[in-house]
């Protein structure tokens, strides 16, 4: 039977049931997103599909909802939120409708879930506390998201209604985002795994342009690697590589006598005609070509050794 209604509830809304609209959307669009509480539009039937509400988890009817006791829990002990409920269920399809290669899309269904989906799980059930993100909890999706609730002095009927459906959008240009982050970092890793063996012992790995690599490198155990170049619209870019994706830190830095320079003053410190910029921090250098790039990384290696 064809899904007519994707039923949630009414009332305030959080992001675990925005973040599974945008999945259940995507897949039925013909479907109508409908917040109720009422025990006839909760009560499951096939044409309905009924999550974060119903007090039940029910797959084959249909129902996802995650707020009794005991609650769903994941093969770890982790609790499932209504998002994490829709994603195990209907995650590969939906990434299938994302235009995700068959051959990527349970790696990418995996990663998704570990790095999106859980935290939402978590923060939800409250077992993990926002503090936990600092002075940046405010920023975090959840939050941001939930800043967009109606304030407690609007007194419309349709409050609530109005801006669950005013943030459904924002919700899917993020949870999009990250799929198509996730697909072209898959795309990348194969262009440069090849990067990496043209480089054989090279410090210096040449990209066609610029791309996320840093899952490459790991895989390969390329530590030799100390810098990235790559063309950047008509010019060419020099750049360090972070120890991990939490520093800061380099595995190597651009010359100190480069830093905060710009074209004649940085052509004459580095000796390299076309030098045209380095960044104060030294993780960046530009060069109007590929050879005064490659020429600017010689030399950058050639220091550090």
């Amino acid at each position: 039977m064809t899904i007519t209604h994707l039923v949630t509830h009414s009332g305030g809304f959080h992001a675990d049931e925005l973040l599974s609209s945008v999945v259940l959307t995507r897949l039925f669009p013909q479907a109508e997103v409908l917040r109720s509480r009422d025990k006839q539009w909760v009560a499951p039937s096939a044409d309905k599909i009924i999550f974060d509400v119903g007090g039940t988890y029910d797959a084959e009817a249909q129902i996802f909802d995650h707020h009794q006791r005991p609650g769903p829990m994941r093969e770890d002990g982790q609790p499932f939120s209504s998002f994490g409920l829709i994603w195990a269920h209907y995650g590969r399809e939906y990434l299938a409708a994302m235009d995700v290669p068959a051959d990527g899309i349970e790696v990418i269904y995996t990663k998704f879930d570990t790095k999106f989906v859980l935290p939402i799980d978590l923060l939800d059930n409250g077992a993990m506390e926002p503090s936990v993100a600092g002075p940046l909890s405010i920023m975090t999706l959840p939050a941001l998201l939930g800043s967009l609730k109606p304030v407690f002095d609007d007194t419309s009927p349709t409050a609530d209604d109005d801006a669950f459906f005013t943030t459904l959008p924002i919700a899917r240009s993020f949870v999009e985002a990250q799929i198509r982050n996730l697909a072209a970092k898959a795309r990348a890793k194969g262009v440069v795994l090849e990067a990496i063996t043209k480089a054989d012992t090279s410090a210096i790995l040449e990209l066609p342009m610029g791309m996320p690599y840093r899952s490459a490198l790991d895989q390969t155990g390329a530590d030799h690697i100390l810098f990235v170049v790559h063309p950047r619209g008509g010019d060419w870019t020099l750049n360090g590589i972070k120890l991990s994706n939490d520093t800061f830190d380099q595995r190597a830095d651009l010359p100190a006598a480069w830093a905060g320079l710009t074209d004649a003053a940085l052509e004459e410190a580095s000796g390299v005609k076309g030098a045209k910029f380095c960044h104060n921090a030294r993780f960046i250098a530009v060069a109007n070509s590929r050879e005064a790039i490659l020429k600017m990384a010689g030399i950058a290696v050639q220091e550090i050794q």
